[in-house]
């Protein structure tokens, strides 16, 4: 053997482009799962759902803006040519969309629910959205779902009563699990949405951009009417069993949460293809219940955790029995392909 030269086949182009997809995709998981456990501690301290998300929302498009920019004038001029002005109409329309519904309207209901229910409680029943999307195509296309995607929804389904823990032990508040619901519709609207994306009117990154800071001034606007409290408190927060400045946590939850995770994830869809993407998009489930552990003591019930675990098998099996072009499993514009605000 010549000394420095490897014998060992060279790794495909396309080993190596997985192999990194599979580790941005974790990372993009891991950032979505923390962006619950990390505002809880500022609603605790007085934060509103609507203040939280309006913040959150508006600093991530803020920071994606710049990308999403150069993403715009680097496409090549006859992309932009190639699309219609209907086809730019359709996208901006779609990106106004998704912010109001996508944004502002699922992560309300989603810091409402974790505002009274532990992180990874609510997250789970949000999760249901990609189910609730099947029986909603099944009863406006008449066209009957794969078996595989009809069991996964009956294994969800019992999988909610278990986290629900029906017994009384686990003293769940209602409120809470109807803003988690409200999470899960809007979740399957999201996955909607996404089916469609900017396409050639619109990137991807700018598309999610323009649906962050859409969702932040939607928000803001309902907010200011008084329709739901807008209210924020400049105190410091419980954090890592310390006090921290509430820019610290809000700051992490923008940047890393929000920025990164919807950025990372555009790039792991582009490797791992939609299919792939949304089944390691599930990990957030699990980031989150960890995480939540470790910062607020929240701890699942062991008939919650058996529960979780159904949803999350459940929702495998309804994405396993959907095509790639089906709303339920399509990506989103710039990440969401299973990931959660």
């Amino acid at each position: 053997m010549l000394a420095g030269v490897s014998t060992a086949p060279p790794r495909s182009a396309s080993t190596d482009h997985r192999a990194a997809g599979l580790v941005i995709a974790l990372a993009s998981a891991a950032a979505f799962g923390l962006s619950g456990p990390f505002v809880k501690p500022l609603l605790e301290a007085g934060w509103s759902p609507a203040a939280a998300v309006a913040v959150r929302a508006g600093t991530g498009g803020l920071v994606l803006l710049p990308v999403a920019l150069a993403a715009f004038r680097g496409r090549s001029r006859s992309t932009v040519v190639a699309a219609s002005t209907a086809e730019r109409r359709r996208a901006w329309r779609l990106a106004v969309a998704f912010g109001v519904v996508a944004v502002a309207a699922m992560q309300l209901c989603y810091f409402s629910a974790v505002e009274r229910l532990p992180v990874g409680v609510a997250l789970l029943i949000e999760y249901l959205g990609p189910v609730l999307l099947v029986g909603w195509m099944w009863s406006t296309t008449r066209r009957r779902p794969p078996a595989v995607t009809l069991v996964g929804a009956a294994v969800a389904t019992g999988g909610l009563f278990l986290v629900l823990d029906l017994t009384g032990a686990s003293d769940l508040d209602p409120v809470g699990i109807a803003w988690a619901l409200g999470a899960a519709v809007c979740l399957a609207c999201y996955f909607a949405f996404s089916a469609h994306g900017g396409g050639d009117g619109l990137p991807a990154l700018a598309f999610t951009a323009v649906g962050l800071l859409v969702g932040a001034v939607t928000i803001t606007l309902v907010g200011l009417t008084g329709l739901v409290p807008l209210t924020a408190e400049a105190a410091d927060v419980e954090l890592f069993d310390s006090t921290v400045p509430w820019w610290a946590p809000m700051g992490f939850v923008a940047v890393v949460s929000t920025a990164f995770a919807y950025a990372s994830g555009v790039r792991a869809a582009g490797l791992l293809g939609a299919r792939l993407a949304s089944f390691v998009g599930l990990v957030e489930v699990v980031f989150a219940v960890l995480v939540s552990w470790v910062l607020l003591d929240e701890v699942p019930t062991v008939i919650q955790a058996f529960g979780g675990a159904l949803i999350v098998a459940g929702v495998v099996l309804v994405r396993a029995g959907e095509g790639d072009d089906d709303p339920a499993v399509a990506p989103a514009p710039d990440s969401p392909v299973v990931e959660a605000p």
